[in-house]
């Protein structure tokens, strides 16, 4: 269990330092886009779609590391109202879902990279798969996050603050 998580880690921290760099990058891509615009008359063409590609990367690794440290959307009003035994189960089935989610998320994501590979990217040239690689990235993160938190819930271990509870009164 300790080198799964090392490695969920690991892969966490490279996401999210991904992510940063992605949202630095689209920051001064969109600033010099503006720039170009309005002061020099002129316009950078690949800037949109260069900067659309970016925010998928960014937002797609940094929901899944929000999901790895227990920060994603919950309802959990019921949570306070029922027993440790319940809560653990409510979380594993939380975790269950969203990991068949990213699952979904990651084969379908697939398969519209697939039918999108032929076509090109007019302004960057790129094959057009490159506007769903943020999604198959995105949900093999969250599959491999949401299979970390269910295993270490079944080890007695502790997840991120979205899950925990006392094991003691479990």
């Amino acid at each position: 269990m300790r080198a799964l998580a090392e490695f969920c880690g690991l892969v966490a921290r490279a996401a999210l330092w991904i992510a940063g760099v992605g949202l630095s990058l689209m920051t001064a891509i969109i600033a010099a886009q503006v720039f170009y615009r309005y002061v020099l008359n002129n316009s950078i063409v690949w800037s949109e779609p260069f900067s659309v590609i970016l925010m998928g990367w960014f937002i797609f690794f940094g929901a899944a590391v929000g999901i790895r440290e227990g920060y994603h959307l919950s309802f959990d009003i019921l949570l306070y109202v029922v027993p440790t035994r319940v809560k653990l189960a409510l979380f594993s089935l939380s975790d269950l879902l969203v990991g068949l989610f990213g699952a979904g998320m990651a084969i379908y994501g697939w398969q519209l990279c697939a039918s999108a590979w032929d076509v090109k990217l007019p302004s960057l040239g790129l094959t057009g798969a490159v506007d769903f690689m943020p999604l198959v990235g995105g949900g093999v993160l969250i599959l491999l996050f949401s299979v970390e938190r269910l295993l270490r819930r079944a080890a007695g271990l502790p997840t991120a603050r979205f899950g925990e509870v006392d094991m003691a009164e479990a």
